[in-house]
């Protein structure tokens, strides 16, 4: 995972899974980069393979955080199988996802 900065937003980078495994960690870095920045936070998950209800946890979390310092949280490059999985738990209506990087399949 990389956070890259920049004045409006931040950009964060996830990794290939955002599982049980990996979560902790995850959270930890973007409740970091919530409360570190301004703007928009946005996670970029063009490489994410492999997500779960406890990846789904950190994103919904992260963007309850995000909300409580009047921030942000878009999704950006999201692959379509991720995004069937955000559109069976409803979540593609409560986090904002990039229009032009969706690719509904």
């Amino acid at each position: 995972m990389r956070v890259r900065g920049d004045p409006r937003a931040q950009v964060v980078r996830i990794g290939a899974r955002l599982d049980a495994g990996t979560s902790a960690r995850v959270r930890t870095r973007l409740h970091d980069a919530v409360d570190s920045g301004e703007g928009d936070l946005i996670l970029d998950l063009s490489k994410l393979e492999m997500i779960d209800a406890t990846g789904l946890g950190v994103l919904v979390g992260t963007h309850r955080r995000a909300i409580s310092v009047e921030r942000r949280l878009v999704l950006r490059g999201v692959p379509p199988r991720i995004m069937r999985i955000l559109a069976v738990t409803r979540l593609n209506r409560v986090l904002p996802v990039e229009a032009s990087e969706v690719a509904v399949a």
